[in-house]
């Protein structure tokens, strides 16, 4: 086994999030609720990039910023008609989930990599 660092995000809808996360490339692995009409805490993933949505209150703090490092920064931009600034270390944009976590998505530049 890998080990790995899973980010936790909270959301108010599971469902919706995991919708928003699929324009990103993300694909839903799995869910799960104690009981039907509990709060849901689903899996998704990008290639090897993991995260969990959580609808239980007190798993994560709204407003996270998490990093994300992808192949073609441009294609995510024009994905969601925002624009790509240059760093020293990478091209990036930020995002906003439906529930205010903060994705900034780069590709490292050669120098900055």
């Amino acid at each position: 086994m890998n080990e790995e660092v899973i980010p936790i995000l909270r959301v108010d809808d599971a469902a919706a999030a995991a919708g928003w996360y699929r324009r990103l490339g993300f694909v839903t692995l799995w869910e799960h609720r104690f009981e039907p009409g509990f709060p849901a805490f689903v899996e998704v993933a990008r290639g090897q990039v993991r995260l969990f949505l959580s609808e239980h209150t007190g798993d994560a703090r709204p407003d996270t910023l998490v990093y994300l490092r992808v192949a073609d920064v441009d294609a995510v931009a024009a994905e969601f008609g925002v624009p790509v600034r240059s760093a020293p270390w990478a091209r990036e944009t930020e995002l906003r989930d439906p529930d205010g976590n903060r994705l900034r998505v780069g590709t490292p530049t050669p120098a900055g990599g």
